[in-house]
């Protein structure tokens, strides 16, 4: 059903206590502004208590009158006056936040990952489609500026022969961790340096040149540093965990045959939690084809679905000239509204409003029968890991 009215939504997990911010930093921007504004309206807030969320109300500027505050997503869930819900929590906290709302037909926004297990993952698919509710992924990186411009600019080098991903980070330093940030080293709790950040990246590199057909990879984790300081925001070490989560991941795979991709091509894939070494990009990706190479460098930060600023350069070589050209990419004027964490969650957000209000018939953002099968593919690679 289409609606030319901002549509009314709530947002679970809005917080300023929150450890990563990232509701605040990454979603709120897109509501606030004039374009958000005529979108969306915040109608709700859902946290872990009702003073909690009417807290966040009260610090994020929000209309104390229009804005109601709830301490169940059951409560939320039975509020008919809310039409979307954003679920931005812990990755462990997701199914239970966003069932409800799921069982009452609501639109939904799930940040990637969707769960922490595969049968929860496949109890939201199942709802999802007996509710037909729409249940957005966050994906956003397929949507930052640079990947964006490869897509545009993939189709230079020919047919693609092989592709090449090396990325180092996922943590701020391979060693410690801060106190909030525990569960990055607990794999139970689902979200990890492998299911955050590979998972963010392979499916931005797989937008670009085609998805990696799953029996045909090949993986390799290791665990290098299973001790790991807890710090706290003072940077004082405060505690010693055993970490089960590798801190090392090598894939490789046969991408899917297309006519833009040869039927042999091969992704090949590394990842190391931490640092790289001095002066080595934390992302490097190239593209090699037929007729050139393309090659993407972002040296501060492997994660281009969350931070990405103008150090980020994409080249390509071309064959026939031998010569090397840059190519240039940038942000559209409506992203720039927004700083720069908030853009590819906006490029999805304003994609679903624009759908539902009728402005476009493309559903452009990532389903979660899509981002299903990722999780799968992901979870196959961590089955080949001990502990």
């Amino acid at each position: 059903m289409t609606t030319s009215r901002p549509i009314r939504t709530a947002i679970i997990g809005l917080s300023p206590s929150s450890v990563t911010s990232w509701a605040s930093a990454a979603h709120l921007p897109n509501f606030i502004n004039d374009q958000g504004k005529s979108k969306f309206q915040i109608v709700a807030l859902c946290n872990s208590s009702v003073a909690s969320a009417q807290a966040a109300i009260d610090v994020y500027g929000l209309d104390p009158s229009s804005t109601k505050a709830y301490g169940s997503p059951e409560d939320l869930a039975a509020d008919a006056d809310v039409e979307f819900v954003i679920c931005s929590t812990r990755v462990d906290n997701h199914f239970k936040t966003v069932l409800p709302s799921l069982q009452a037909g609501k639109d939904v926004y799930i940040e990637w990952p969707i769960a922490s297990t595969a049968e929860e993952i496949k109890t939201l698919v199942d709802e999802s489609v007996r509710s037909g509710a729409q249940v957005l992924i966050g994906l956003q990186g397929r949507w930052a500026a640079p990947v964006v411009k490869l897509r545009e600019t993939v189709g230079r080098v020919g047919r693609v022969l092989s592709v090449d991903v090396r990325a180092f980070g996922g943590t701020v330093d391979r060693e410690t961790l801060t106190v909030g940030l525990k569960y990055l080293a607990q794999r139970r709790v689902g979200g990890n340096p492998i299911t955050i950040g590979v998972g963010h990246l392979s499916d931005f590199v797989q937008s670009v040149v085609g998805k990696v057909v799953p029996e045909t990879i090949q993986s390799r984790l290791q665990l290098q540093r299973p001790d790991v300081k807890l710090h706290d925001p003072q940077g004082s070490i405060v505690d010693t965990i055993v970490s089960d989560v590798p801190d090392l991941l090598h894939f490789h795979g046969r991408l899917a045959p297309s006519p833009q991709t040869d039927a042999n091509a091969t992704l090949s894939f590394s990842f190391r939690r931490g640092q790289p070494f001095p002066d080595t990009p934390s992302l490097t990706w190239s593209i090699n084809g037929t007729l050139g190479e393309l090659r993407i460098v972002s040296p501060s930060n492997m994660m281009l679905q969350a931070f990405v600023d103008q150090s980020v350069r994409i080249q390509l070589h071309r064959f026939d000239t031998d010569a090397v050209e840059d190519v240039e990419w940038d942000w559209d004027e409506t992203a720039k509204q927004v700083p720069d964490r908030a853009r590819s969650v906006g490029k999805v957000l304003y994609a679903y409003a624009d759908w539902k209000q009728g402005v476009r018939k493309e559903r452009d953002w990532v389903d979660i029968g899509e981002a299903a099968e990722l999780a799968t593919v992901i979870e196959g690679i961590f089955a080949n890991f001990q502990a």
